[in-house]
């Protein structure tokens, strides 16, 4: 079964350290190796990006950064597991929990619809 893993995080502005990246590499070479991460991407600022949402019928466009958002997502991993409980434990050992004290991972799984993904 394919979960989406998450993360969320303050947005410090604070690049992660070098231990940090290679930290998250070695789980990430890890991971591929042992079949169970499909994919990963990281996030960059949030004064990239723009969120657009629809109120009233018409489309509102905010620019970043996100000044009222407590927390951005900081990237993702798109897994294969067997049920949830073993989602939640390949999250409970990413190391953005070893960089912040304000990361968040939401783990959810995702439904393979008929036709549009293979």
């Amino acid at each position: 079964m394919r979960f989406l893993s998450i993360f969320k995080t303050a947005e410090t502005g604070i690049p992660p350290t070098a231990e940090h990246m290679a930290t998250m590499q070695k789980l990430v070479e890890e991971g591929m190796k042992a079949g169970w991460l499909i994919a990963t991407e990281g996030c960059l600022p949030s004064t990239l990006g723009a969120r657009v949402r629809s109120s009233g019928g018409k489309l509102l466009v905010t620019d970043g950064p996100f000044a009222e958002s407590k927390e951005v997502i900081a990237g993702y991993f798109l897994i294969e597991a067997k049920d949830l409980n073993e989602a939640r434990q390949i999250a409970e050992n990413n190391p953005i929990f070893e960089s912040t004290s304000t990361a968040r991972i939401e783990v959810r799984p995702i439904k393979i619809l008929e036709g549009i993904n293979g």
